[in-house]
């Protein structure tokens, strides 16, 4: 009513004001898939809940997802609130809920994606978060889910070490600037050099080990190789999706492994994939201030990696801001690799637009500052890319209509 949002949050939390057992009993009943992880478990539920949906065909009433990716324990519970009687929830998940939810829910499956700093006001340190999921999944012992990792991640390695069973997926990550210590002994970890096409881009991760103790690389059963995803039999599929990035191939290959969990097969799953165009607005292209946009999300430098070469326009928009969902702490913008926006038309906009001009400066990268993100989108005669952390996103998603 306030026009402030979807309302999902603040319902959630009503309800758990009037009843803080309400998230338990919600969840109770029902085959639950979960996915975590900084960074795409927002796209990686819109697939799985796609794959869901095709096997499951006319009868979708059946599945509750909390597509807005309301995913703290507000927005969860009033997803399921919404959908009492559907007995399979396909749920985006924050770290910091993981452990409750498997807890309170004994999930089926759980996806977990990758670590990396994200709102540093609040998640000081993730080796905290990994530690979290692995002390609830040794406390699950037999009655844990059934866990989809990735291998590529030393953190999750480590973090799901205690799990009942695992299903490793090589994503062939080539973000390492949050794993240079081992998570177990705390000695430098060791990694071989990415596998390169001719053209340069990576085929494969470099795998990893400690310097000193056991820990390592496991060996995968899905493997993410440059834009297809081999599957546990050797079989190779090209998931061509209608998300861009070569991050949401992995994301692809870990739903794909989830839903094999939960009895679907891969024909059947990447039918669904193939559905998800613009997963809670990400992608997705609107008209705003008179500018055709394309909207890209990015909340951290691991994000920024990947969003950042993809915004291939001519003129490009940034859009920053520290509200409470994007963390008040800046100082990751010092870990961007804006340098690579050089000789481009860039436009700094959004609440914190000057912490952004300065960090551009210092990266001789020429732009013009104008804090008003509807105005910062005002007449571009050219399709323009915007990338975003969350609020702003999430603002210039209601601006377009997405």
């Amino acid at each position: 009513m306030s026009g402030r949002g979807s309302g999902a949050s603040i319902r959630g939390q009503v309800m758990l004001r009037l009843d803080p057992q309400a998230l338990g009993e919600l969840v109770a009943g029902r085959r639950v898939a979960m996915v975590s992880g900084t960074n795409g478990k927002t796209t990686t539920t819109h697939f799985l809940a796609a794959a869901v949906r095709q096997a499951l065909g006319p009868d979708t009433g059946r599945l509750v997802h909390n597509a807005d990716g309301a995913n703290l324990h507000g927005g969860i519970a009033s997803a399921l609130g919404e959908a009492p009687h559907a007995d399979l929830a396909i749920l985006e998940t924050d770290e910091r809920v993981v452990a409750d939810l498997v807890r309170l829910g004994r999930p089926e499956v759980l996806v977990l994606l990758n670590f990396s700093r994200d709102q540093l006001d609040r998640n000081h340190e993730i080796k905290g978060l990994g530690r979290s999921w692995r002390e609830a999944l040794a406390t699950a012992g037999h009655d844990g889910p059934v866990v989809v990792a990735n291998a590529a991640e030393p953190l999750i390695v480590w973090a799901v070490g205690t799990a009942r069973e695992v299903v490793w997926v090589d994503t062939a990550a080539t973000w390492t600037q949050d794993a240079a210590l081992c998570p177990q002994c705390g000695a430098p970890l060791l990694r071989e050099q990415p596998e390169q096409a001719a053209d340069g881009t990576h085929t494969a991760g470099g795998h990893w080990r400690c310097s000193r103790c056991d820990l390592a690389q496991p060996t995968a059963t899905y493997r993410v190789v440059g834009d297809t995803i081999v599957l546990p039999d050797a079989s190779v599929v090209t998931p061509a999706l209608n998300v861009p990035g070569g991050f949401n191939v992995s994301n692809a290959a870990c739903a794909l492994a989830a839903a094999d969990l939960l009895g679907i097969d891969p024909e059947t799953a990447l039918a669904g994939m193939r559905t998800v165009s613009a997963p809670a607005g990400r992608f997705g292209t609107a008209t705003i201030s008179g500018s055709r946009a394309r909207l890209l999300l990015a909340k951290n430098p691991a994000g920024w990696a990947e969003a950042l070469p993809l915004a291939t326009s001519g003129t490009v928009v940034l859009a920053i801001d520290s509200a409470a969902a994007d963390g008040r702490d800046v100082s990751w913008l010092w870990d961007v690799e804006y340098e690579q926006l050089a000789g481009r038309s860039v436009v700094a906009t959004g609440p914190r637009a000057a912490d952004l001009a300065v960090r551009l400066t210092y990266a001789g990268v020429e732009h013009r500052t104008v804090p008003d993100l509807a105005e910062a989108l005002r007449d571009h005669p050219e399709p323009v890319d915007v990338v975003a952390t969350y609020t702003p996103f999430q603002r210039l998603r209601k601006l377009g209509g997405l």
